[in-house]
């Protein structure tokens, strides 16, 4: 018989872990079931154990891979754009990380033992958010009147609440409004004030600009028409 490729292998898991998602995002982790897990991921049970040695290693799996993918998006574009997905995709379908995210925090809750072995795990993200401050704060895009790690617990206890009032199934049409006002509240505050400032000044100008075009037909005609703005 031919050997099983790595890619098949690769792929296979893959299978397992994104319908695993699906079933645990809908029926927590308590309730999905070995039966609902053949269902959800489409393979027998002795195939979902061949890759993973129990459920629990299912789950941590899973949990792992959606942290190293929330890591990789904090790397390049901040915690506050992981938050921005979560309410992107409030309903916690199989695409979105909210449904993996919140087993992960109820069971570190109430599983001491599943606590001890997430933390190695959860230590990507956290590493993640601490390098990207870390950069920002050298290029002087971040306030400095605030050390980075208090900046990074902010941001996770941020992240913390945000998952615990999706969970609840509250409103979300104000939360971008409020990342925005989380992401303001870690920018460089001068910086924040200067463009505050240059804003208003613009805007004065674009109004004169505009109000003595209006008085001038012959300049409105004669003017290209981006100079009018």
């Amino acid at each position: 018989m031919p050997r099983v490729s790595r890619d098949h292998i690769a792929a296979r898991r893959q299978q397992i872990l994104d319908g695993a998602r699906a079933c645990f995002t809908r029926f927590g982790y308590e309730g999905a079931t070995v039966r609902r897990l053949e269902e959800s991921t489409g393979v027998s049970r002795g195939a979902i154990f061949h890759h993973y040695r129990d459920k629990d290693a299912l789950f941590l799996a899973l949990a792992e891979q959606d942290a190293e993918r929330m890591a990789d998006v904090v790397a390049e574009q901040g915690l506050v754009q992981v938050m921005r997905e979560l309410v992107a995709d409030p309903d916690g379908d199989e695409r979105s990380w909210l449904g993996t995210r919140l087993e992960v925090s109820r069971r570190l809750r109430t599983d001491p033992e599943f606590q001890e072995r997430w933390r190695a795990r959860s230590a990507a993200l956290a590493a993640a958010t601490r390098a990207r401050l870390e950069r920002q704060a050298a290029a002087g895009a971040v306030r400095d009147d605030v050390p980075v790690p208090v900046l990074a617990r902010f941001l996770d206890l941020v992240l913390e609440g945000l998952v615990s009032h999706l969970a609840q199934g509250l409103p979300v049409d104000e939360l971008d409004a409020v990342l925005d006002l989380v992401e303001g509240a870690v920018r460089r505050q001068d910086t924040a004030s200067t463009g505050r400032r240059t804003g208003r000044s613009s805007n004065s100008s674009a109004g004169a600009s505009t109000s003595s075009t209006v008085t001038s037909p012959s300049t409105l005609a004669s003017c290209p028409q981006g100079s009018a703005k």
